[in-house]
């Protein structure tokens, strides 16, 4: 669908002109609809909340902003988990001209104090006392902010600008603001994680973020008011705060948020959300449990299963046209009843489309959800990018690719297979870095993605490797460590995978084991998985090294792995290895097992 046919309850970008313009446009057309859904811990239930009250709130954040001599253009820094008070401090915010930095709530300290300093934030918002402990470590490297701000209180907090909310925000705000202004104007400075180096300041415009929702609400997925979404990827992630949030704005959907991964299960149940917006991660996770129930069950189960998934696809295949009609597709009513249905209903049971974003969902677990009858898109995209670039659509999705480009973006291939983009949702550059913007937008307006592709007959694009993620061997063939580590990741022994190999004969391995599955195998090979150095003997590293070379049969004969080092401590966003957007810090992990990669080329 164009953009100038956008149906009756979506406001277009012509009507919004801002981010928050988007919103009050909202309140004025559906005040008394439902907005958000949020779990009231106090209470123990589910609470929602319609526009008209979001509203309200976002008048008394105003009034208090104001209080504390806000002006327009100051940047103002929020560290919270998705929630309503979310969602009324941006909203605040940007109505005032304020200029929005969101942090992720489970970033370090010292990466927190140097996105402070380098926006020059003036206020901080945080959840309570566990997250103004860690906080309080770096409070004098934080010296430019002016208020800090705790939803809940913080007792004795030996800090003056530290505030709670209910001592903060006034009973009443009166009417909410909205400033005039340029819709190209700053709107709010996106820091990228970066799996190596400081993050960089991605500055993203209303309109660069507007023009960008308004092309996935239009084209890849229309929702409406009926729709809900569950949300529980960081509002701090330019793919959640644009797919999840703005665009619920402006097609006027409920969002309700999960209480995090632990509990999504339960929410799932609860809320029973037509629309999720995820990383490929969480769906790895959710195939890995019903892999995991089908291996203890009975064999007739699996094989059930297995037909489900194959008919499935090949009605999948037949409705995109890429098929022909099979006498199987007869058998469905009854696999859609004795298995799709079921397995569907864990996630709530009315699902209609699930949206995969931030990294390659691989091909195998698109089609088990697929061939299941959940229409599962895959996108693709950058912060630097609002972040929609490419989508799959539900009548032209082949989930090999990332589908064609949004309305109004323009890609090409550049030197060396590189992804370049155009459009009204590149970023206005750097914030504070004219180098690195330089460095990445050419003078003609092409942003280099980083990523190589190639574009088929049709314009669908595939993702087909990093410009820097190539493992170079000695021996001078090249080898993409994505791929390999994502069919090694196949095997549901290996939970987290690294392959190593730059300038060395042979390819090698750093891996994170699955506990229960390792516990398995110990059992099946008589092996003591309690043991101290249980996944360190040689027999233990044989047997992972065949089942790694199962997993590679599709690569050359040069990308043979040789050596395995297994370990069952997690690599996580808290012990340094990942980036909050759940991304290896490759540098990082090879730092921490310096030793063990040693050890696997001694000798070569």
């Amino acid at each position: 669908m164009a953009p100038g046919n956008a149906p009756a309850h979506v406001i277009p970008v012509e009507a919004a002109v801002t981010l928050d313009g988007l919103f009050r446009e909202r309140v004025k057309r559906t005040p008394d609809l439902v907005a958000y859904r949020h779990f009231n811990e106090q209470h123990g239930n589910w609470r929602d909340y319609t526009w008209a009250q979001i509203n309200h709130q976002v008048a008394r954040w105003q009034a208090a902003l104001e209080k504390d001599g806000l002006k327009p253009g100051d940047r103002v820094a929020v560290m919270l988990r998705n929630s309503p008070e979310w969602v009324a401090y941006d909203q605040a915010a940007l109505g005032l001209g304020l200029v929005v930095v969101p942090l992720y709530t489970q970033d370090r300290p010292e990466n927190v104090a140097y996105i402070v300093n380098d926006s020059g934030s003036k206020v901080l918002l945080i959840e309570g006392a566990e997250q103004w402990q860690a906080l309080s470590e770096v409070k004098g490297q934080m010296g430019g902010l002016v208020r800090i701000l705790s939803v809940n209180p913080v007792p004795n907090p030996g800090e003056p600008r530290l505030r709670s909310l209910g001592e903060w925000l006034p009973d009443q705000g009166g009417e909410t603001r909205n400033l005039p202004r340029d819709p190209k104007a700053l709107a709010t400075i996106v820091y990228t994680s970066g799996t190596t180096g400081r993050p960089k300041g991605v500055m993203l415009s209303h309109h660069n973020i507007l023009t960008n929702a308004a092309a996935a609400s239009l084209e890849v997925l229309t929702t409406g008011h009926d729709d809900m979404f569950l949300s529980f990827l960081p509002l701090s992630h330019t793919f959640e705060r644009t797919c999840g949030y703005y665009l619920a704005i402006m097609t006027g959907s409920t969002n309700a948020y999960s209480r995090g991964i632990p509990q999504l299960a339960e929410d799932l149940q609860a809320i029973r959300p037509t629309i999720l917006i995820s990383v490929p991660r969480i769906y790895e996770r959710v195939y890995g449990r019903i892999r995991a129930a089908l291996d203890e069950g009975p064999p007739l189960k699996k094989k059930l299963f297995l037909l489900a998934v194959e008919v499935g696809y090949a009605r999948f295949e037949h409705s995109q046209g890429r098929g022909p009609w099979k006498p199987s597709f007869l058998l469905w009513p009854v696999l859609n009843a004795l298995v799709a249905k079921k397995i569907l209903a864990r996630l709530g049971g009315r699902m209609r489309a699930a949206i995969s974003g931030g990294a390659a969902l691989p091909p195998d677990i698109s089609r088990v959800f697929v061939g299941l009858g959940l229409t599962v898109l895959q996108g693709y995209g950058l912060t630097e990018t609002s972040p929609i670039v490419c989508a799959n659509r539900p009548d032209d999705n082949l989930p090999a690719s990332i589908g064609k480009p949004i309305s109004g973006v323009e890609v090409k291939i550049g030197k060396s297979n590189a992804l370049l983009i155009k459009g009204p949702n590149v970023m206005m550059g750097y914030w504070n870095n004219p180098e690195a913007t330089k460095a990445m937008i050419q003078p003609d307006g092409w942003l280099n993605s980083g990523d190589t592709a190639r574009i088929d007959e049709r314009g669908r694009v595939y993702i087909t490797g990093r410009l820097k993620e190539i493992i170079v061997l000695s021996n001078g063939e090249k080898v993409p460590p994505v791929d390999i580590e994502a069919a090694i990741s196949r095997d549901p022994l290996f939970e987290q995978v690294m392959l190593i190999g730059e300038g060395k004969s042979y390819l090698s391995v750093m891996t994170v084991l699955n506990a229960d599955h390792w516990k398995k195998l110990c059992a099946e090979r008589g092996l003591n998985a309690g043991a101290p150095d249980a996944t360190r003997s040689k027999q233990v590293e044989e047997i992972l090294v065949a089942r790694i070379a199962a997993q590679m049969k599709e690569f050359p004969g040069y990308a043979q792995v040789r050596r395995v080092t297994p370990t069952l401590e997690p690599w996580t966003i808290e012990n340094g290895l990942l980036t909050p957007t759940m991304k290896l810090k490759r540098a990082k992990v090879m730092e921490k097992f310096n030793a063990e990669i040693d050890r696997m080329y001694a000798g070569h």
